[in-house]
């Protein structure tokens, strides 16, 4: 056992290393496999992150498969850099490129939306009314920012009176950091939180009021500010010791936590925001605040027999599968990668590059009627910004273990600089690659 944990951080440390030579041009190419012969027919729906690398990952194991990614959107966003953009590091043009740069030679290119799936028939219909029979589906739809959850929220307005929104898009982010700035030259009271389902990547607003008193400081309005951070449960973060480390640094900085608080509404004029707690509603006012919407699975799948029937991820639509496999618990010819998976944890770009490879060869298995020994054990990955320049490189699995890509070498709960070049600098090039089935 300690074998294979070794040889796992081994993967992790050379992918990680690897991406500054990813910057200057080179590949990480792992061995070529021989490819395995069929006809099988695949749909993919969705070209984010994961249906993409999926889709590379296939084209490049399978010889004679039709592959079919559907997706409706043409440019492919790079959403772990939001919070840079939102901090004034990065432009929103950071984020963007285009879909089909990616799409790995041999596989098709639908643009048109997924409008139902029927894992009985086998089939996807798209918006426009193509009809795409499959023997394999892979769901990499993403998730649903459910923004109309919060009343009197409206995303347009985003960047306006002291409201920002990291999660939107890149436009988004660059206004939410417009807002913040301009409230860091005055200070005045700022609010930060997270919804009470399901997200991506959960440490981003913790990394948002970071951020944010890392600006006042630098601008020398610090005590002029009040940070709170209302926490949704009554911890910080689903790890424990990550959570007493953030408890720790929050209250070193002054920034203020109060728990049970969840968003329920939002006066934009009047810069009022209605929490619910266990207590009823209370009002905070605000100088700024920073929106994290609820998050769902989207309409194609929450309208489909693909999620949980009973459990936490039932009412928000998650696909219901084996969190080892990623393979559809009751429909076997359905994987699930990515955000709209139905397990405890996984919701960001590192936990995609570790689920995909599983979900791959499990289906590739199926093909050839073998059993894959691959499993996927919850990894996830969160570089938590707690200033400019400095990091903590936050790795876990399904059991809160932290699983440290480099022991001895980078102390995952130390604040490093590092750290924050890998974020800044090194991630985006590997995430490029895992696009293109390499890192």
């Amino acid at each position: 056992m300690a074998g294979n944990k070794d040889a796992v951080a081994l993967k992790r440390r050379s992918i990680l290393l690897g991406a500054p030579a990813l910057a200057g041009g080179l590949a990480l190419a792992g061995p070529s496999r021989a490819g395995v012969r069929t006809n099988a027919k695949i749909v993919i729906i969705g070209a984010g992150a994961a249906g993409l690398a999926t889709a590379s990952r296939l084209a490049d194991r399978l010889e004679g498969a039709s592959i079919t990614l559907v997706d409706r959107r043409r440019e492919h966003l790079y959403q772990p850099g939001y919070t840079l953009v939102a901090a004034g590091l990065k432009s929103a043009d950071y984020t963007v490129s285009t879909t089909r740069e990616f799409v790995a030679r041999g596989v098709t290119l639908i643009e048109e939306a997924a409008a139902e799936i029927d894992p009985v028939g086998k089939t996807v219909t798209t918006d426009q009314g193509k009809r795409l029979p499959y023997d394999f589906l892979v769901v990499a739809t993403g998730l649903e920012l459910n923004y109309a959850a919060i009343e009197g929220m409206d995303v347009a307005r985003i960047g306006q009176n002291g409201m920002g929104s990291v999660y939107a898009g890149p436009e988004q982010a660059e206004a939410t950091w417009r807002a913040m700035s301009a409230y860091a030259d005055k200070g005045g009271v700022a609010v930060f939180g997270r919804p009470p389902t399901e997200m991506k990547c959960a440490g981003a607003p913790l990394k948002y009021a970071f951020l944010t008193d890392d600006t006042l400081r630098r601008r020398g309005n610090r005590d002029k500010a009040e940070l709170i951070y209302n926490a949704h449960v009554k911890t910080l973060f689903s790890v424990p010791i990550v959570a007493e480390k953030v408890r720790m640094l929050y209250a070193d900085r002054g920034i203020r936590v109060t728990h049970d608080h969840v968003l329920r509404k939002i006066d934009l004029e009047r810069r009022i925001a209605t929490f619910r707690t266990p207590n009823g509603d209370s009002e905070q006012r605000y100088d700024f605040i920073n929106v994290v919407p609820p998050m769902r699975a989207p309409a194609v799948v929450r309208n489909s027999p693909l999620p949980w029937q009973t459990g936490p991820w039932a009412a928000d639509g998650w696909a219901e599968v084996n969190r080892h496999s990623l393979r559809h618990v009751r429909f076997p010819e359905v994987f699930c990668v990515g955000d709209v998976a139905g397990v405890p944890k996984g919701k960001t770009a590192a936990s995609v590059k570790w689920q995909v490879p599983v979900a791959v060869d499990h289906l590739i298995a199926a093909i050839q009627q073998r059993e894959s020994k691959e499993s996927y054990n919850g990894y996830t990955s969160c570089p938590l910004i707690t200033r400019v320049g400095r990091a903590m490189l936050v790795e876990f699995d399904y059991n809160d273990n932290l699983v440290p890509s480099f022991p001895g070498i980078i102390a995952p709960l130390e604040e490093l600089w590092i750290t924050w070049i890998m974020k800044e600098v090194g991630l985006k090039p590997t995430y490029l690659a895992m696009l293109r089935g390499r890192a």
